[in-house]
């Protein structure tokens, strides 16, 4: 209660200082709300950062609706020097034809954030290549606040798929089923803590949060860690699919569907199986004037995942 009173007392001088356009042009934050954003009233994040530019009097453009076109318009028209993206947006615009891509100036960008949801490998890799590694950075941690995470373009090329490693002010560590702590590349759930003790309290409306022993909590997140501390998530604890005893996670496989050409976007279920328990079942949605059959997003699974964690029914809307 006191969070929400706290975030209205701020949204109500964000907008007051809109109307008024009480900024300067010194560097431009650029935040878009919408369906598909992190928007200010799912994340303290980006509504925090937008108030502390404009009290160091930097300019915050804010967007009704996420349209990928019309992002990178406004990024050119407005001198974006810093964005906020969930990976869907990114997918959406790096979907857009080359010469849309082409057509608008974004030198100004000198730092894309993203955060809130798994970022394909293949599609960071095209951001790194499109704006160079010191531009793209990534943010993992939730709202709770119990620690997170940070990792550079330039680091994450040196640890393809990781998030990052814990912050100077947290630690984490990987629990097994049977409470204990996991080595390096074992996977298992993903444990925070802060240094100097519960920084926040909160709970869950219709769940409890997960907690154990010596002040350890988790987000419902899997993962593991490399011998550098660097944390990798697999997916949601809640989101794994189990097949006849092997643990499959949704976020891998979409990964590999949404790179096959004229893949908008894709989810992966699990299913009840006589045999098996759960079989994995695909939805796919094509783009726009795209036609794609099932045999066309079968093919290229084959190649590149084990065979039980390939999709037994693919389903194209």
């Amino acid at each position: 209660m006191i969070a929400s009173a706290v975030f209205l007392c701020l949204f109500a001088l964000l907008c007051s200082m809109l109307r008024r356009k009480a900024w300067l042009s010194v560097i431009l934050f650029f935040i878009s709300l919408s369906n598909h954003a992190p928007p200010f009233k799912d994340s303290m994040n980006p509504f925090m950062w937008a108030m502390i530019a404009l009290f160091k009097g930097n300019q915050v453009t804010v967007t009704t609706r996420f349209d990928a076109e019309g992002t990178l318009a406004v990024i050119e028209q407005e001198r974006v020097d810093t964005v906020y993206l969930v990976p869907t947006m990114m997918q959406r615009i790096w979907n857009l034809p080359e010469p849309v891509k082409s057509r608008y100036d974004l030198a100004s960008l000198r730092c894309i954030w993203h955060l809130a949801a798994p970022c394909p490998a293949w599609l960071k890799e095209a951001y790194i290549d499109w704006f160079g590694p010191e531009v793209i950075w990534e943010l993992y941690g939730g709202t709770e606040g119990q620690g997170s995470t940070i990792i550079t373009g330039t680091e994450w090329l040196d640890h393809k798929g990781s998030v990052g490693r814990p912050g100077e002010h947290c630690e984490m560590k990987i629990v097994g089923e049977d409470g204990g702590t996991l080595g390096p590349g074992e996977v298992g759930e993903v444990f925070l803590r802060p240094l100097a003790g519960q920084g926040s309290s909160y709970y869950y409306l219709g769940a409890e949060a997960k907690a154990i022993e010596g002040g350890w909590e988790s987000l419902g997140d899997m993962g593991w860690m490399d011998e550098d501390g660097y944390l990798y998530l697999t997916d949601r604890l809640s989101d794994m699919i189990l097949v006849g005893g092997a643990n499959i996670y949704p976020a891998e496989v979409e990964a590999v569907i949404d790179e096959i050409e004229g893949v908008a976007e894709s989810a992966v279920i699990g299913v009840p199986h006589a045999d098996f328990g759960e079989g994995v079942v695909a939805v796919v949605a094509p783009h726009a004037g795209v036609t794609l059959d099932a045999q066309r997003i079968v093919a290229p699974l084959a190649e590149t995942l084990a065979k039980f964690k390939q999709p037994k029914k693919v389903y194209v809307l």
